[in-house]
């Protein structure tokens, strides 16, 4: 996301241009490992609204390293049309930004929203929650080392479960970093299923099997 150029929407034969014209009726930024910051939002979003004033834009993004909240805010001032959020007690680290602090954070909740109706069925699925709590996999905090390993937000519960099953919990840390290093052996593909799930499987094989990025390369 830090490399994201206000000019590159602009370019003929973008992708964004490309969906368009095969006509496309909406374009979706699907930021699944919740990348995108906020800056990069405004610029982003921006020049896609200045090209297309006409298409609807839709954004998407995991909340896993805490700036979710901000971005979203930044792609609405930008021109967005629509945010994917998650009620508050469902909200936040690898799921979407919470509903309540996206629109409080917008001033006073629109109109189309009210808060006691929103607060009870916050309510309803905070009491769920509590019924599926034995299959939380723990992450109870937001961590910006995402921005390192690009682990996208679903598949990081996930693959805390594999990694457990698989006999490597306890090198969680070295999973994540296995994983870094499989996406680039790959080619730093898009990250998102099946492709994900192929980079994760790299990436357990090479710590079970205790083989480096360089011991993967040579033997290719």
């Amino acid at each position: 996301s830090s490399g994201i150029n206000a000019e590159w929407p602009l370019r003929p034969g973008n992708l964004a241009q490309v969906f368009v014209d095969a006509g496309a009726h909406i374009l979706a930024v699907k930021d699944m490992a919740g990348l995108l910051k906020p800056a990069a939002a405004r610029t982003l979003i921006s020049a896609l609204r200045k090209q297309f004033p006409d298409t609807p834009i839709h954004i998407h993004t995991h909340d896993t390293a805490g700036t979710g909240v901000a971005t979203l805010v930044a792609c609405y001032d930008s021109g967005a049309d629509i945010v994917d959020v998650a009620m508050d007690v469902m909200s936040g680290v690898t799921s979407q930004p919470s509903i309540g602090a996206v629109l409080n954070s917008l001033g006073t909740p629109n109109n189309d929203f009210e808060q006691e109706k929103l607060f009870e069925i916050n309510n309803y699925w905070e009491q769920v929650r509590r019924l599926y709590s034995c299959f939380d996999p723990g992450t109870q905090a937001t961590n910006t080392e995402v921005y390192k390993h690009e682990i996208p937000g679903g598949q990081y519960t996930n693959m805390i479960f594999q990694a457990q099953s698989l006999g490597l919990g306890s090198e969680w840390k070295r999973v994540k970093e296995a994983y870094a290093e499989a996406n680039d052996i790959l080619g730093d593909i898009v990250k998102v299923t099946p492709s994900s799930k192929t980079v994760g499987d790299l990436a357990q094989v090479m710590v079970s099997n205790k083989l480096s990025k360089e011991d993967v390369l040579a033997g290719a």
